[in-house]
């Protein structure tokens, strides 16, 4: 699919200018015709280069922004690519509104608009189509808005107390490292040559942490290659392949205190995004089909995935999940009753209600954990570090004594 610029004049006489994506300059003057503009010119546009990382990119807020506005203008009765006109004029991101613009000419051209965003999965996900979808079909595109605003706001919200949970213990750790290389590479062998000097036998601590250092001196800029070739291939190989990924998610799973996390966290992202899915008149099995791609765990995508197939089969929603045992048993039990109610939608909020504050409670107990760990661990280290390169100090002044 490419852009074409065009020049032409409309039923009227009046001359417009803009552009069109199709796949040939024939399909381009075809939209065209369907638009009542006759083309006196046509040109491809030429294809940017785009640095990755260095361009401007659509973040999660900037699409809640776009969502709530286009939520408001719809609910206002303005047309569907009137708005997008406004709203791709109006944005501050050059990405985001590019996206918009295109979105726009796919719509005039006779796309739907779920099938215009589709082309840009970037932007938006698999979800927000989805539901983008089901508010066309069923004429509350409005009100679909704001429930997938809504949803991203809570979803943005939980992300950011992790994350933030996070940059603390990071922070303790960088420092520590950086402090312990100091030391090690600068500091250390200044003593060492002292010591030389003054001759003798050095005491155990001293002595190791003399070697330790040599060894830093000497293999430093292979301990970084290392690290970087480590990253690279946890990068390539774990995170982009299937086995990769899913032995990785498995391990996070498992790590003592940040795995419950994990789990609440992930427990929490597929109620909410499910309850959703539900609410707007998404079929179950489609649900969870989504809910699936958007997991971001390996397991417990394949738990739902599983549990999916159960479902065509016949079986109820609870007691796959149940035998997942990546569900915890409370919520399986809460989904149960709301499948038997008829309320699965107000039970699975419920339920992500529920565990955005248990995943509050964790972070703040893993946090409460975290630091006086890691400060006791960089005050020993450091500690140790100093009174080895002393002792030797002392026991010369003892000497003297």
């Amino acid at each position: 699919m490419a852009t074409w610029i065009y020049v032409g004049r409309t039923r009227s006489g009046d001359t417009k200018k803009g552009e069109v994506s199709a796949k040939s300059k024939e399909d381009a003057q075809a939209q065209l015709r369907k638009q009542n503009i006759l083309a006196t010119s046509i040109q491809k546009k030429a294809s940017s280069i785009e640095i990755p990382g260095m361009g401007p990119v659509v973040t999660e807020k900037d699409v809640v922004i776009y969502t709530r506005q286009f939520s408001t203008m719809i609910d206002a009765g303005l047309p569907l690519v009137q708005c997008l006109e406004i709203l791709g004029s109006q944005c501050e991101n050059p990405a985001l509104a590019k996206v918009i613009q295109a979105t726009r000419i796919d719509v005039e051209a006779g796309s739907t608009y779920a099938d215009a965003l589709r082309k840009h999965p970037k932007a938006f996900d698999e979800l927000y189509v989805n539901m983008i979808a089901a508010g066309e079909t069923g004429g509350i595109l409005d009100i679909i808005q704001q429930r997938l605003a809504a949803h991203m706001e809570k979803a943005i919200a939980l992300k950011k107390q992790i994350k933030g949970a996070l940059v603390y213990p990071i922070a303790i750790v960088s420092i520590a490292i950086v402090v312990i290389a100091v030391l090690m590479i600068f500091v250390i062998p200044v003593f060492a040559s002292m010591f030389d000097d003054f001759g003798g036998t050095l005491p155990g601590p001293t002595q190791f942490v003399m070697d330790l250092s040599d060894f830093f001196v000497a293999n430093v800029w292979y301990m970084i290659a290392a690290f970087m070739f480590l990253k690279w291939g946890i990068k390539t190989i774990y995170t982009k392949t299937v086995v990769g990924r899913r032995e990785m998610d498995r391990m996070f799973l498992k790590i003592p205190v940040m795995g419950d996390v994990i789990r609440k966290a992930s427990v929490a992202k597929f109620t909410r995004t499910l309850s959703t899915l539900i609410q707007s008149g998404v079929p179950i099995l489609e649900g969870m089909l989504i809910v699936a791609t958007t997991a971001g765990n390996k397991i417990v995508e394949e738990a739902i995935m599983t549990a999916r197939v159960a479902i065509s089969e016949g079986q109820d929603v609870a007691p796959p999940l149940e035998a997942s045992k990546v569900f915890p048993k409370m919520v399986t039990q809460m989904i149960a009753v709301g499948e038997a109610t008829g309320a699965m939608d107000v039970m699975l909020s419920k339920i992500a209600d529920f565990y955005d504050q248990e995943v509050d409670d964790a972070v703040g107990a893993l946090t409460a954990l975290m630091e006086p760990a890691l400060m006791v661990f960089l005050g020993v280290t450091v500690g140790f570090i100093v009174v080895a390169m002393y002792l030797p100090i002392f026991t010369m002044a003892a000497s003297v004594g």
